[in-house]
């Protein structure tokens, strides 16, 4: 049975993270991809667990060979896919990226076999509820995520799958199916 890429997007607050924690938990068979930025690693963060950290000296070096399976600039810095350590992890699981819209649309550009499962809100007022709960952004914040939103939402006819986060369970179960299907292909 091959190994499949999978990639999780949304529009911020919709719950990619805490669906690809539970579903790499729930399945010791799909290993969560680790990024690489240039950011300053936050307290409690490890380096290769959550991220690379990099320069971006660096992170620009990778760009340049073609070490990327996306990558973007968000409030100066960067954040990418490193193409290598993708491949090897393919070698013996699936992999699954939780990453942005545009981050999903480009690694399917360059690794045509990947899976895309786009994760919507159950309504856009819950959505705005959740990203003020999180109480980890400013309203300003908050603001251009959901001034963002319409913007995300229209690059779900690009998804191979949507899953609406109306339930947790029942959205990781959702996906887990999806990788299940795609395995039994």
């Amino acid at each position: 049975m091959r190994n499949i890429l999978f990639v999780i997007s949304g529009p911020s607050g919709v719950g990619k993270g805490t669906i690809a924690k539970l579903l790499t938990e729930r399945n010791k068979n799909v290993a969560l991809s680790v990024s690489c930025t240039t950011r300053k690693p936050r307290e409690n963060e490890i380096d290769g667990v959550h991220y690379f950290f990099i320069s971006r000296e660096d992170f620009k070096e990778k760009i340049e060979k073609d070490g990327f399976l996306e990558y973007s600039e968000h409030f100066g810095n960067f954040y990418g896919t490193p193409k290598e350590f993708v491949e090897n992890k393919l070698l013996t699981n699936d992999v699954l990226l939780e990453i942005d819209v545009n981050g999903g649309i480009a690694v399917k550009e360059k690794f045509e076999k990947a899976i895309l499962i786009f994760i919507l809100p159950p309504s856009i007022e819950e959505l705005k509820n959740r990203l003020k709960s999180r109480h980890s952004e400013t309203d300003e914040q908050i603001a251009i995520r959901i001034d963002r939103l319409k913007y995300e939402l229209e690059k779900e006819k690009f998804y191979d799958y949507s899953v609406v986060n109306d339930d947790l369970n029942t959205a990781v179960s959702e996906v887990e199916e999806i990788i299940e299907k795609e395995k039994n292909k």
